[in-house]
């Protein structure tokens, strides 16, 4: 008992952490390992023979039943319609061409199967591509009889259909990373999801320092001015950007009509119908939304420094802007370290502000990265290819993060 007392004593930390891990590998590190998964493939959803992820040959069992079907329903519709007897000897032979073809698969391939997609070796592969083509040249030897027929052109479409029943390896290796570094969209779209980090967190950084130094005065109606100015970070992404996008509306919004008269734009359509209408649309939307953060990142650091070291050094005769230079920015570094991390990284993978404003528009001149990785992903279905992107993203985010521990030299646990 006592044993089980000390074990439980020593590892109680562990059975505690043990919930947020198994959430953190189900909902974090699994996905990101089915993302790599998939980077590897040619997985397409809108192609038949790439739904699936097939290292080696495959065949669809049930594509094939359902393409005999069909082909023995067009054969009686031109049994029928046929006037010459060179047309329906033809036709019996490809019936007995078919019965030898459906019994060579009932007993060698589809006999031991239980799934209907399932792994073939290459002889017999071969094999049944030989029966494919040997049933392809009868049919086409079929409509050069000159005859009357109904159905020509659909049965040769369905014929067809049983050479796509072998369903090829789509493994790719890297050849979807080497498409998204040379797919020139790629690159276009990391450009601008790059001036809208930069920009954005630039003013974010600013307005939201001004703002924390404000909010960590002591003076009357703190509490309401800091409850207000957190309203717009509370207000969900897609809220905003649909209450922006009536501001800008080139009819009657509010924001639009003031730009136009200050002289910012010709014309209060031209806001989001033109490129840098647009991206400078969603940047001051970006702004105004995530500013508060900033602030409230900020403000945290700044209620760590102590009254007395601003005290000391104005006995000392600082100025307000030699303690400020001196004493908040270096002892602030670890929370402009975390809010600068945090605020780029957030806005490098920028969706659902872009997708809602303007969709990538006009003319895809402010999709970002994220919205160019969705419409590939669920409009295109290329998953492969877009989980490629995906993970050159987070490579790209690793990257940034890197850049900023070297930039502001913040020491890490351990470092």
């Amino acid at each position: 008992m006592k044993k089980a007392s000390k074990f439980l004593d020593r590892n109680i930390a562990y059975f505690l952490i043990l919930p947020a891990i198994i959430f953190i590998f189900l909902f974090s590190i699994l996905p990101i390992f089915e993302s790599m998964k998939y980077a590897f493939f040619d997985f397409q959803l809108n192609d038949q023979t790439k739904s699936g992820l097939y290292m080696s040959p495959n065949y669809n069992g049930t594509l094939y039943q359902e393409t005999v079907e069909y082909i023995l329903y067009y054969l009686d519709i031109e049994e029928s319609v046929v006037t010459k007897e060179a047309s329906t000897a033809q036709i019996e032979k490809i019936r007995g061409e078919l019965s030898e073809y459906e019994t060579y698969m009932t007993e060698k391939i589809l006999k031991s199967q239980t799934t209907p997609v399932f792994k073939i070796d290459a002889e017999k592969q071969a094999e049944i591509q030989v029966k494919n083509q040997t049933l392809m040249q009868s049919l086409e030897a079929l409509y050069e009889t000159g005859d009357d027929y109904y159905s020509k052109d659909d049965m040769l479409a369905v014929a067809s259909e049983l050479d796509t029943c072998i369903i090829e390896s789509n493994f790719v290796g890297l050849d979807n990373f080497k498409q998204v570094v040379m797919d020139e969209r790629v690159r276009y779209t990391l450009m601008i999801t790059l001036i809208f980090t930069v920009i954005s967190v630039t003013f974010e950084l600013m307005l939201g320092m001004a703002l924390a130094m404000i909010m960590n005065k002591a003076m009357r109606g703190r509490g309401i001015i800091r409850t207000v100015s957190l309203i717009p970070w509370a207000i969900p992404t897609s809220v905003a950007a649909l209450m922006w996008s009536y501001l800008y509306n080139g009819s009657s919004g509010i924001v639009a009509h003031a730009f136009a008269a200050a002289g910012l734009i010709q014309e209060p359509t031209a806001l989001l119908l033109s490129a840098k209408g647009a991206l400078g649309a969603i940047i001051l939307a970006d702004v105004w939304k995530t500013t508060p953060y900033m602030a409230l990142l900020l403000l945290a650091g700044l209620q760590v420094i102590s009254d007395s070291l601003y005290e000391s050094s104005s006995l000392d005769g600082a100025t307000k802007w030699e303690q400020f230079k001196f004493i908040t920015l270096p002892l602030l570094k670890p929370s402009i370290f975390v809010a600068l991390l945090f605020r780029t990284l957030d806005a490098f993978r920028v969706f659902d502000l872009i997708y809602v404003l303007t969709g990538g528009g006009p003319g895809g001149t402010t999709e970002s990265l994220s919205v160019y990785a969705y419409k590939v992903m669920f409009a295109q279905t290329r998953f492969g290819y877009g989980s490629a992107m995906v993970l050159i993203m987070a490579i790209t985010v690793g990257i940034i993060s890197y850049a900023y521990i070297k930039l502001l030299d913040v020491q890490l646990i351990g470092g």
